[in-house]
């Protein structure tokens, strides 16, 4: 019989200061903050909506569906935007993103690139020491067959 110790890493995440909670870090036609994301969206705006995505943790294909609708209806850029809304409990309304994803698209987008990048900065992750918590005992059974007629 084997004893096999079973570590647990808890972790606490906690946002900093730099992150105003309940409000986006910046505002839709706030492009210029940061001109890498600015640059990205004005010459290859889907490389940038996949990228987001991706890294929102949706498909990072999802945002090429908007092809589907040609440039008309943006349903992939509200559904982003308005989940990001949600998780991040930021204020504001669906009325609120359909507005922005209907007038500027890019922007939005730029918008949310800029978010999840401020918010994935201003995480700091506090890990205590490894605690055991319990031991299991693995004990090796060699299989026994289904029927003993069959051996």
């Amino acid at each position: 019989m084997m004893a096999q110790a079973v570590s647990v890493q808890p972790a606490m995440v906690v946002a900093t200061d730099n992150v105003k909670l309940n409000q986006w870090s910046s505002g839709v036609c706030d492009c210029c903050e940061d001109m890498s994301i600015c640059c990205c969206g004005f010459w290859c705006a889907y490389c940038l909506m996949c990228k987001t995505s991706e890294d929102f943790g949706e498909c990072l294909c999802l945002p090429l569906l908007e092809i589907c609708f040609g440039g008309m209806l943006h349903p992939i850029t509200l559904a982003m935007r308005s989940s990001m809304r949600e998780r991040y409990h930021i204020r504001g309304s669906i009325q609120d993103d359909c507005c922005a994803a209907t007038c500027c698209p890019v922007c939005v987008w730029c918008q949310m690139a800029r978010e999840l990048k401020v918010r994935q900065h201003s995480l700091v992750v506090i890990n205590p020491a490894v605690s055991q918590v319990h031991a299991v005992n693995v004990a090796y059974q060699p299989p026994q067959a289904i029927n003993p007629a069959y051996q």
